[in-house]
């Protein structure tokens, strides 16, 4: 017999697990969720984990909130700990200009109730000790912000989804979607087709790939980001803020008393998840320079992953017009796992009742 579903799901990292619990709590029958590869095996599980309230707009404030507030109810409603480390965000400002966009920003985040503040190199120095601040002329730090367990939090909703009835299928990959006309019918995979009127296209980095299959074009593009991590070092035994150093795109927090920090980011699109260890000098230069300590540490390990990157850096959200029953929820943009509760909430309101709590329309194809 022919496989069917009322809702299939492309993609099992954070968002679509996220998207398939809260179907299944909200009542949707027969929720099918397709992965290619297992279960957070693809952008969100090799993420930083980054969660933080210090955006520009109002729509990504508002996800940010919402998720925040999910975070901290996972252990009751998923029955899992998250690992969520409130350690704060430190953006750190090289430029007067940077630091005038910190404080207009921090003015928009102040009304939402968020606690950011902006600071001096002296608070900075408190924060950071072993940070190289004599070019630094400021910073915005909020100390609700943090880190969490991507690994942790997407099995968690796989559970939970599944506990209510979801179907999740791994190492099954989508080859086709299937149409009738401006209508979605379902997706065509090596092990049959499966015959559904709602398909969600949360492929992450694919979600061109899967928006190509569906005849609509979905830009999003794969662009590689590698992170390393040291052994641990004394001086990160009391855990840093997850701290930034705006200007040169450059990021680093604490890892099991070592130093995670952010390697290159690739300027072609790509799907290489390789770590470039023939380059790994460059990186370490440039966590050097700002962190002078770092000169005698040993790194550990390095991964690599991919962001999904939209035109604009924002996740694109909502039904496509031009195909009936095809829903995108992808171009995440490095928000993905941060944003991934509260998107996987207002998607599914968005399906089954057609009004988000939070308006997405911003954010819509």
């Amino acid at each position: 017999m022919a496989e069917t579903a009322d809702i299939v799901i492309i993609g099992a990292g954070i968002v679509g697990c996220s998207i398939a619990y809260h179907l299944a709590i909200q009542g949707a029958p027969r929720v099918v969720v397709v992965e290619k590869d297992l279960i957070c095996s693809g952008s969100t599980g090799k993420s930083a984990g980054g969660i933080r309230q210090q955006f520009a707009t109002e729509i990504n404030l508002l996800l940010s909130i919402e998720s925040l507030r999910m975070f901290h109810r996972m252990r009751e409603e998923l029955g899992v700990d998250p690992e969520f480390r409130q350690v704060g965000y430190l953006f750190m400002a090289t430029t007067p200009a940077e630091l005038e966009l910190f404080r207009r920003q921090a003015e928009v985040q102040q009304r939402y109730g968020i606690p950011v503040r902006i600071i001096s190199p002296d608070d900075i120095r408190r924060l950071v000790p072993y940070v190289r601040l004599d070019d630094i002329i400021g910073g915005a730090y909020c100390p609700t912000d943090g880190y969490a367990a991507p690994y942790e939090v997407t099995m968690g909703y796989a559970a939970a989804a599944r506990r209510l009835g979801v179907t999740i299928h791994e190492r099954r990959p989508v080859t086709r979607i299937l149409r009738e006309r401006d209508r979605v019918a379902g997706i065509e995979t090596p092990q049959g087709p499966i015959h559904a009127p709602i398909v969600v296209n949360a492929a992450g980095a694919e979600g061109g790939v899967v928006g190509t299959m569906a005849g609509v074009e979905v830009p999003v593009k794969p662009y590689r980001r590698q992170l390393f991590v040291t052994r641990p070092l004394p001086e990160f035994s009391a855990e840093p803020p997850l701290t930034i150093d705006y200007h040169r795109n450059w990021y680093f927090r604490g890892e099991m008393g070592g130093c995670l920090f952010s390697g290159p980011k690739d300027e072609e699109s790509t799907f290489n998840t390789n770590v470039d260890w023939e380059h790994v000098a460059e990186s370490v230069a440039k966590a050097v320079a700002r962190v002078p300590l770092l000169e005698k540490a040993e790194i550990s390990r390095g991964w690599a992953g991919s962001y999904d990157i939209s035109p604009d850096n924002n996740a694109i959200l909502g039904a496509v017009a031009e195909l009936s029953g095809f829903y995108v929820a992808t171009g995440h943009s490095g928000h993905g796992f941060m944003h991934g509760p509260a998107t996987g909430k207002l998607m599914a309101e968005l399906i089954l009742t057609g009004k988000p709590s939070i308006d997405i329309t911003p954010f819509g194809l």
